[in-house]
């Protein structure tokens, strides 16, 4: 990989992860258009653990609430409202780690493409216009149920197929299900962190186990420039979600499928 190869596709990674514009179908695009040859798992770790970082630090305090109360619920505190936020996302990680396991090789040979990503993007772009526009958004992230948790966490696997976006997806469900915007997005953000932990101890494993060359000074940039760049993601994202809502994305999304189908039938 080329320099400017690793710093794009760092930004990318880091910068779309966390929106609703899907970053599978970001990191899919430059090979496809640009003819870049494919960055190689050890990059795709790298990156990962850079967003993984951000979103951890980012919601530092949130986390070691979580973790405290849903492992004192265990004892004589029973339950809180943490510790029952603590089991939802565990509740809606399990669809997705089930499903990724059992659909992993079916959704790499037959949906990795640009017209899975044009048709996608379009067509859950329109869902969540629908979502933002016509949900009730008065819940708070505390009056999620087993029941709603495991409606996002399905909706959270739906996002294997490329060009989905696995906060869009969650953010939608959550909007839908009565959620307010920020709400919906802090639940997306920290049902995030288990499912890209896994992701990245199972990248990890098949990186040790396989006969990868690796290139430490790329993954090292990797992990600082999709750090910085998903950290600011979510910071600006929270800041302004109240005032713009999710029509930017859903226009954004609409012209890169309308755009995509344009370029493959060129």
């Amino acid at each position: 990989m080329s320099i400017i190869e690793i710093i794009v596709l760092a930004l990318i990674q880091g910068f779309t992860e966390f929106l609703p514009i899907s970053s599978s179908a970001h990191l899919i695009l430059p090979s496809q258009i640009l003819g870049w040859e494919d960055q190689g798992l050890a990059f795709d770790v790298a990156v990962h653990v850079g967003t993984l970082i951000a979103v951890v630090i980012y919601f530092r305090k949130e986390v070691a609430d979580i973790l405290g109360a849903w492992f004192k619920s265990f004892g004589v505190q029973g339950t809180t409202d943490d510790s029952k936020l603590g089991w939802w996302i565990i509740l809606g990680t399990v669809p997705a780690a089930i499903l990724g396991l059992l659909l992993k090789d079916f959704v790499e040979l037959y949906l990795r493409s640009a017209w899975v990503i044009a048709t996608t993007t379009i067509v859950f772009g329109l869902l969540l216009w629908y979502a933002d526009a016509k949900g009730k958004q008065i819940k708070t992230i505390y009056q999620l149920n087993w029941k709603t948790a495991l409606i996002i966490g399905f909706a959270q696997a739906v996002a294997m197929i490329p060009g989905t976006s696995r906060s869009g997806i969650t953010m939608t469900a959550g909007l839908m299900l009565g959620m307010n915007k920020q709400s919906a997005a802090r639940f997306s953000f920290l049902l995030a962190i288990p499912i890209i932990s896994m992701m990245g101890l199972y990248y990890t494993a098949e990186l040790a186990l396989g006969d990868h060359i690796v290139d430490w000074t790329a993954l090292l940039l990797g992990v600082v420039l999709s750090f910085l760049s998903a950290y600011a993601c979510i910071f600006m994202f929270l800041k302004v979600i109240e005032r713009m809502g999710m029509l930017p994305f859903v226009i954004y999304r609409l012209l890169l499928g309308v755009g995509l189908i344009f370029f493959l039938m060129l």
